[in-house]
């Protein structure tokens, strides 16, 4: 019997890396959806038996999308596919009432285990690549770079957050990745437009491998950096700057070094980092920026606005990488048969 199987997330590229991780032998009729309002129209349209469902989302999330599950008692088996793999993610999830949460990107055999394990399929642990059917079924929306470089960036923003997280003790927000391609001079302006803080202080890192190179930032708002410092355990004996120099290493060092692992793990490259720098404390993001020296031309720019909402914590990541970067990127991102 075809088992109708649902797949929401607003990443075009997500959703056919999860149809493709689909076991070969299970006979599915798939469908997708973009958030949490288009997949409620397909529960109730009978097109999800099963759903597998991201969590951040615009319009509707992962949560809200669980939540209306629950309380509308809608007839359908709920998976969770996500780069947030905090604990309280999770358990948010899990207490809503979905099966299980896996993270991104999918483990075909594990996915094939867990499909096993809860009497959804009992076939075979391999999986087929069903680029085909994907496409077909896609809603006619075509494969968007843009899209690709965001989905490769949100798994890493998860990564990143959940070590934070274990390190703060406390639950973070993650937002929908901000991609743009820019010219190096838009930078401080692109940021302005985000964090529009008067006095930030910000470290910076590079990493290369394999052709591929660029430079992460850590931004801080400084009014609201002193949270952030009581969170984290120091020798009491520290002076003031002495603790905010120390809180800005120790928070970079946690987030780039966990972005750039997740990155690394899903290009199948080896990145080496340089010394990370102090671009200033107290001062216009502008200044720093410019001052920083960067000279690549065109170039992505990727920011996830971090926060601790409980805490009114808020700090910025800021992936920068140069033009011939991303081709090698998306190279790495995607098989012939899946660019053409």
């Amino acid at each position: 019997m075809t088992t109708p199987v649902l797949i929401c997330d607003d990443s075009s590229f997500a959703r056919k890396q999860m149809a493709r991780s689909i076991p070969d032998g299970w006979d599915v009729a798939l469908s997708f959806a973009a958030n949490g309002e288009e997949a409620l129209e397909a529960i109730r349209a009978g097109k999800a038996d099963v759903m597998f469902l991201d969590l951040n989302m615009p319009v509707m999330d992962g949560y809200q999308t669980m939540e209306a599950i629950r309380e509308h008692d809608l007839p359908c088996l709920v998976i969770v596919v996500s780069g947030d793999v905090q604990p309280e993610a999770r358990s948010r999830m899990i207490s809503l009432g979905a099966l299980d949460f896996i993270r991104k990107p999918v483990d075909n055999i594990k996915l094939s285990e867990l499909l096993n394990q809860y009497g959804i399929y009992r076939g075979e642990a391999t999986a087929e690549k069903r680029l085909a059917d994907t496409l077909k079924n896609d809603q006619g929306k075509p494969d968007d770079r843009l899209d690709a470089y965001r989905e490769l960036v949100n798994v890493a923003m998860g990564r990143a957050g959940d070590n934070l997280a274990r390190l703060l003790g406390e639950f973070i927000d993650l937002p929908i990745p901000n991609v743009n391609v820019i010219e190096t001079t838009e930078v401080h302006m692109a940021i302005a437009e985000i964090n529009q803080n008067e006095r930030v202080s910000a470290v910076s890192k590079g990493f290369t491998s394999a052709g591929i190179h660029g430079e992460a930032i850590v931004i801080f708002n400084d009014m609201k950096f002193d949270n952030v410092i009581k969170l984290l355990n120091y020798d009491t004996s520290c002076e003031g700057e002495q603790y905010q120099l120390e809180a800005l290493m120790d928070v970079s060092n946690i987030l780039i070094g966990a972005c750039l692992n997740a990155l690394s793990a899903q290009l199948n490259v080896n990145f080496s980092h340089s010394h990370p720098i102090l671009l200033g404390q107290h001062s216009g993001l502008g200044a720093m920026l410019s001052s920083n020296g960067m000279r690549w031309g065109k170039i992505m720019a990727v920011e996830i606005a971090y926060a601790i909402k409980e805490r009114d914590i808020s700090f910025d990541l800021l992936l920068l990488f140069p033009e011939h970067a991303m081709k090698k990127i998306y190279s790495r991102l995607v098989d012939e048969e899946s660019v053409a």
